[in-house]
């Protein structure tokens, strides 16, 4: 068995630590191969010569972000825009896993990982000229949790949240009820990104409207819902994560992100050069780019795309129906059929380049017979259209999805297909991003497709816990101690072996269908250079520069 473990020897730079931290910073910090990917380099920077200030970007995303806000919404055309607005208190290296500075200098855990305090840069301030200061990063992290249900993934890592202090204006103290492994590594996410006070003063939606102003090296000057985001240079930004390549302002004069959905229309609006870039090159375009463009690709840590289980529901509640489907999916035929070598089969319900990944590929083998043995001997007979029947029922269920990644729709029918073989139904609900959080919300579904990401395997307890968001919709019991353990885990070890435990629970028990491992594939055109991902896989767009 294979796994991408936490290190214990690797602590961040410029930490000030105690006698006693070492084992408590050694769990908040993570792995250097589990965070690394293919195509994580800067884009076309190293053989045109140094880089040139001034221009107008125009990049085309394949989704509508929905809501600017990342405090908010977790989708990546959402966050893609996000991340260039917000500053984070701190940064995480891609390559190594490390936490680096950013807007806090430097900053102390105590030995139990309940208590992390920050300091902060000097001089900083938000686009609206207010500073970024204690008082900020409070109002930030309770803002949050005064949020509730519309931050799901910020308000998760803020659990057992008691309150932040403002020791001076240059240094908080965050405390938490129990030891938080996570926090740190929270921090460096685009979801506790900083607002201004201002912001946070106003509504959720207009918050998601785009009335939002961070510290970001780009400012927003507007959004069209399905049409348009237009970002334009922060004069004076000084601030920047100590992992941006160069200091001081960004290099591109406007950032401009259009909402083009159909994939063939974005590729040729790259190879037209009406737009410099495209977000989510489709498996049946990359070919039209293997010649002077650039294929930025990196695979995204996290939740793979799945099938999950609202077990809420009379079907979906049978273990023999969840564990037969389990059976039933043929993930390699997927990735080699309807994806590319640039993506992976599932191996797990968390993706292989996660830290605490387990390989659980021997218990996610393709099994169809064994999957017909469990239905029949739950009492599912076939039917005389091929779909299984008991009590009078069909074996029909519904999943929920939105296309944000364009390729979705084929996956599921696939799936659709395979499922289909075995007596199952699975009809397929196509839905607005923002429908499908509502319906999610609601209960009123058999499955949700969906994938999540982030480089730290807490998103397992983000989502599944019954503590936080309960998507599963389960009675609380195993996995919440299992969650939790590792969440307030503070040995590097102990760590790992409750994180592998959490997924085996949730793969046995087919509570979650892994599918496959989303990469992020981005076309360039040849003028575009420097632009990067940072270590959840969203692009950074600081030290992006156009050639003439």
């Amino acid at each position: 068995m294979r796994f991408s473990v936490f290190p214990a020897s690797a602590h961040p730079r410029r930490l000030r630590r105690t006698a006693g931290t070492g084992a408590a910073m050694a769990a908040l910090v993570l792995l250097a191969g589990a965070c690394n990917g293919a195509g994580d380099k800067a884009a076309n920077s190293a053989e045109v010569g140094p880089p040139q200030s001034g221009g107008t970007l125009t990049f085309a995303l394949a989704a509508d972000p929905t809501c600017l806000d990342p405090q908010q919404f977790g989708a990546n055309a959402s966050l893609n825009v996000g991340r260039q607005i917000v500053d984070s208190l701190t940064d995480q290296d891609g390559k190594t896993g490390e936490i680096k500075p950013w807007l806090a200098t430097s900053w102390e855990v105590d030995p139990q990982a309940t208590h992390f305090t920050f300091h902060l840069r000097p001089g900083v301030t938000f686009a609206d000229g207010t500073p970024l200061d204690g008082a900020a990063v409070k109002a930030n992290l309770d803002g949050v949790v005064a949020l509730g249900a519309k931050a799901t993934i910020a308000g998760s890592y803020l659990t057992g949240y008691r309150g932040t202090t403002v020791l001076d204006p240059a240094a908080v103290r965050v405390e938490f009820a129990a030891p938080s492994a996570q926090f740190l590594q929270a921090t460096s996410t685009m979801s506790l990104g900083l607002l201004s006070p201002a912001t946070l003063a106003k509504t959720a939606e207009q918050r998601c409207q785009g009335d939002l102003v961070g510290s970001g090296p780009f400012t927003l000057r507007s959004y069209k819902p399905n049409q348009s985001v237009e970002l334009a240079k922060r004069a004076g930004y000084a601030w920047g994560s100590s992992l941006f390549a160069h200091p001081g302002e960004a290099y591109l004069d406007k950032l401009v992100f259009k909402i083009v959905p159909e994939s063939g229309v974005r590729a040729g609006s790259l190879e037209s050069a009406q737009v410099d870039a495209i977000s989510d090159v489709q498996p049946q375009d990359e070919g039209r780019f293997a010649s002077g463009y650039t294929v930025l690709t990196r695979p995204n840590p996290g939740v793979v795309f799945n099938l999950q289980a609202n077990v809420s529901r009379p079907i979906l509640a049978e273990d023999a129906v969840r564990r037969a489907i389990q059976k039933a999916v043929n993930r390699p035929e997927l990735a080699q059929t309807v994806l590319t070598s640039k993506y992976k089969a599932a191996t797990s319900p968390l993706a292989s380049v996660t830290p605490g990944w387990v390989d659980l590929s021997a218990q996610l083998g393709y099994d169809p017979e064994g999957a017909k043995r469990l239905l029949e001997e739950a009492g599912w007979k076939v039917g005389s259209d091929g779909v299984r029947v008991k009590d009078g029922r069909r074996l029909s269920v519904d999943v929920i999805f939105a296309p944000l990644f364009n390729a979705s729709q084929s996956v599921l029918e696939l799936v659709q297909q395979e499922l289909r073989k075995v007596g199952v139904d699975l009809r397929l609900r196509k839905l607005a991003a923002g429908e499908q959080n509502q319906v999610q919300n609601s209960g009123d579904y058999d499955f949700a497709y969906y994938n999540i990401t982030r480089s730290d395997p807490d998103i397992l307890r983000s989502l599944f816990s019954t503590r936080t968001v309960n998507r599963l919709r389960i009675a609380s019991g195993d996995l919440d101690t299992v969650l939790d353990d590792q969440s307030q885990s503070l040995d590097p070890a102990q760590r790992n072996a409750k994180v592998a435990e959490a997924q085996r629970i949730v793969a046995d028990r087919a509570y979650v269908i892994p599918l496959f491992e989303l990469s992020q594939v981005h076309g360039l055109g040849p003028k575009v250079h420097g632009l990067s991902f940072e270590a959840s896989s969203r692009l950074q767009f600081h030290d992006t520069w156009l050639s003439n």
